[in-house]
């Protein structure tokens, strides 16, 4: 299926900053705001951003590092590694937060009334279940979102349905973290969490070293499933 996409600008109270819209081709279709992780609104999001159009949904992937710089793209090995764990340890999370509220508005005006649903990966993966926790969306999935484990204090906030994707071979999410995730959400049916054999964080992205073909296919399949239901 053939998507439509473009930067398109969202209006702040401290200025404006861009975010990668792609549309499906039919132009409509529930709402996907697209959480980057700490290389910025690289080419491997706005792949995901594209194909999550031509999956039917209308996706807005902002850009949350405006304030450091427009448009950063970032690799993931070397410097710019360093440079991108720099640009996360830079962000203000309550701003990053305020960001997403104000690109799902803009979202919105392309939805209408559908539902609305964010997803993220590492960094995007933890704003993913604030976002969640904040009552920003109707759903929301959470690749290998580190970080998660230390926020659970905010699990009762969580009133929507929410999936978590991780990786069994994860070094940047023990185990024991993914453990102490689950049984914090043990008693609320609406959370759901996925931990894939053999996988390393960032399985999903094909222009990484830990790339896990099954395991972003599996996470992905279950991701459409969850996101036909919610939304």
């Amino acid at each position: 299926m053939e998507t439509n996409s473009q930067w398109v600008d969202i209006e702040t109270s401290e200025g404006k900053f861009g975010a990668y819209l792609s549309l499906p081709r039919g132009g409509k279709g529930p709402g996907l705001v697209l959480l980057q992780e700490i290389f910025g609104v690289n080419q491997h999001i706005r792949n995901v951003a594209d194909q999550y159009a031509a999956d039917g949904y209308v996706v807005i992937a902002p850009d949350l590092f405006w304030r450091q710089g427009e448009r950063i793209e970032l690799g993931y090995d070397g410097d710019d590694w360093q440079r991108a764990v720099a640009l996360m340890q830079a962000t203000d999370f309550a701003k990053a937060q305020q960001d997403i509220a104000d690109t799902i508005k803009v979202l919105r005006t392309h939805v209408g009334d559908s539902k609305i649903a964010s997803i993220g990966y590492c960094f995007g993966g933890r704003l993913s279940f604030h976002t969640a926790a904040n009552g920003y969306v109707d759903a929301a999935v959470a690749y290998y979102g580190g970080g998660i484990q230390n926020a659970l204090e905010r699990a009762p906030e969580i009133k929507v349905p929410v999936l978590m994707h991780f990786g069994a071979a994860d070094s940047h999410i023990p185990l024991d973290a993914v453990k102490s995730i689950a049984e914090a959400f043990d008693s609320n049916e609406q959370v759901e969490i996925h931990v894939y054999e053999g996988a390393e964080h960032g399985f999903n992205c094909n222009h990484r070293g830990s790339y896990n073909q099954r395991a972003a296919a599996e996470a992905r399949g279950n991701s459409l499933v969850f996101l036909s239901e919610q939304l």
